[in-house]
């Protein structure tokens, strides 16, 4: 591993609150997360008392309002401090994104008395959420979701299975939806689980390519009863607060892509510039200056792509189409420029006492993740051609 230093990121940041707030996330980065990274991926560990750190720093609830222990920052702020938390350590980056998914649809479409009781401690004290959408049978289709809620009084009682869940086991709460009525989007309603409840269990972890160190599994709901108010929004209106939340999420996931992708440039190019041969350093050669004039300008033009997203969102503008095309571009960038930081390490790329391939695992999921890119295409042209022909 080389010992040259990356310079930062040249940012361009709305206050100097955001300023000092980024050089804040850069110090954990660099002193808690990026030492222990590879060593507890391999491990297949899960940082619990980071996200502890980052609570207790004010990290955790950073765009929501500071009325219940949030940050008050604009997306645009958020989301930098997402791609350095990924820069350092994927698991750490994607954990923020989405326990911030999670706590969408309470902070957005909750009643100011749920607001009051649950967001001080899901914003600022030390709660970690999960956000159970996608099932075994019903992934990009997600409308076709079974698990049910079934109202008994003034309860409803949840069954079924949630899959792919990002902190599934450990999360202290989870952000659910579930079928109360018709078939299809307008039959879905969410509720906040606290994540004890009687009833809930997690099955093994699945076993990935890569981020070993954020539990992935699904989520059983077996006779869950929890109280109507626990219900977030209206009867049937969960499928809204889930597309919603996705909208958010994506722009989420495309920080912590530009993250990774920066991070495996900022190791090509410090490799490139001390290894020798021919008597000269690989940089010096045409072919690999090339090379990273690519995947500099691919992550920039990332980077810009998610800011610009993310601006809209904060003026209160339609951002979807917008999104969606950051969840894409960024996330083919990490691919891309992961794969090629492999390339321009040649043999050390491919080991274990270099990070980028680490990272280039770790990419791929990026391309799966809240909406496959396929999906995005999907999304993006019904925004430019129109809906598809019946």
């Amino acid at each position: 591993m080389s010992d040259r230093e990356p310079q930062p990121v040249e940012r361009q940041l709305p206050t100097d609150e955001a300023r000092d707030l980024l050089a804040l996330v850069r110090e954990i980065a660099r002193r808690e997360i990026a030492p222990k990274a590879a060593e507890e991926e391999d491990a297949g560990r899960f940082p619990r008392e980071v996200f502890t750190l980052l609570s207790e720093s004010g990290l955790l609830g950073l765009p929501y309002d500071a009325e219940y222990g949030g940050g008050d920052q604009p997306y645009e702020v958020y989301l930098q401090v997402l791609e350095e938390l990924a820069a350092a350590r994927l698991t750490v980056g994607l954990g923020l994104s989405v326990h911030t998914l999670a706590s969408y649809a309470l902070a957005t479409y909750g009643t100011k008395q749920q607001q009051v009781e649950h967001l001080p401690a899901i914003l600022g004290g030390g709660l970690l959420g999960a956000y159970c959408l996608s099932e075994p049978s019903s992934g990009s289709d997600a409308a076709s979701l079974r698990t049910k809620a079934v109202r008994e009084d003034d309860d409803w009682v949840i069954d079924g299975t949630k899959a792919w869940i990002t902190h599934g086991g450990v999360a202290d709460f989870y952000t659910v939806m579930a079928r109360t009525g018709e078939d299809g989007p307008r039959g879905i309603t969410a509720f906040l689980v606290p994540g004890d409840a009687p009833g809930l269990s997690a099955a093994a972890p699945e076993k990935k390519m890569g981020m070993k160190g954020s539990p992935t599994a699904q989520v059983h709901f077996d006779g869950v009863r929890v109280g109507d108010e626990r219900r977030i929004g209206e009867e049937g209106q969960g499928f809204t607060i889930a597309l919603a939340a996705l909208d958010s999420g994506r722009l989420g996931i495309a920080a912590c892509a530009i993250g990774v992708a920066q991070a495996a440039l900022d190791e090509a190019v410090a490799y490139a510039t001390e290894r020798r041969q021919f008597g000269r350093p690989v940089a010096d050669f045409q072919g690999l200056r090339f090379m990273i004039a690519d995947m500099a300008t691919q992550i920039e033009a990332g980077r810009a792509l998610y800011l610009a997203a993310a601006r809209l969102r904060d003026a209160g503008k339609p951002f979807a189409k917008q999104a969606a095309m950051a969840k894409l571009h960024c996330t083919d960038t990490a691919m891309k420029v992961t794969t090629d930081a492999v390339q321009i390490l040649g043999g050390y790329g491919y080991t274990a006492d270099f990070p980028v391939e680490r990272l280039m695992r770790e990419a791929k999921v990026l391309q799966i993740v809240e909406g496959t890119n396929q999906i995005q295409r999907m999304v993006i042209a019904r925004h430019v051609a129109g809906p598809e022909a019946r």
